[in-house]
């Protein structure tokens, strides 16, 4: 049976999936071997950077860092979006500009809501602290 053009050209990712299926092989059988296999109970505490842990680990986290998260992948995927844009901006001419033009003026009138709704009120405001007194 002969080889046709393309399965020639599916030569290159086979011997990349053998390369990296045989390389975690070995790794995995490296930990294995050269592990010490013993089980401590030093082992099974959380390791919080060299500092003995106190308390229960499961605890709420603050409603900031999930906002923190939530704008870093928003903004994370919109910068994605600009740098593939502007590879291929003279491929793309005047119809590629105006939809990136949209999408940034979305993303934009996004945050200005998120902005005035307080979303990006991380510590207490102004206005806040003026009710309290």
């Amino acid at each position: 049976m002969p080889v046709t053009a393309q399965q020639v050209e599916f030569i290159p990712l086979a011997i990349y999936t053998a390369i990296a299926v045989g390389l975690i092989g070995v790794l995995l059988a490296a930990a294995y071997f050269l592990g010490s296999g013993r089980d401590s109970a030093d082992k099974h505490i959380p390791y919080e950077s060299g500092v003995v842990p106190t308390g229960a680990a499961r605890h709420a986290s603050q409603v900031p860092f999930y906002l923190i998260a939530i704008f870093f992948i928003v903004f994370d995927v919109e910068g994605s979006f600009i740098l593939t844009w502007a590879t291929a901006w003279d491929l793309l001419g005047i119809p590629g500009l105006v939809h990136i033009t949209a999408f940034v003026v979305i993303l934009m009138l996004g945050l200005i809501w998120l902005w005035m709704k307080g979303g990006l009120e991380w510590g207490p405001s102004a206005m806040r602290m003026r009710g309290k007194h």
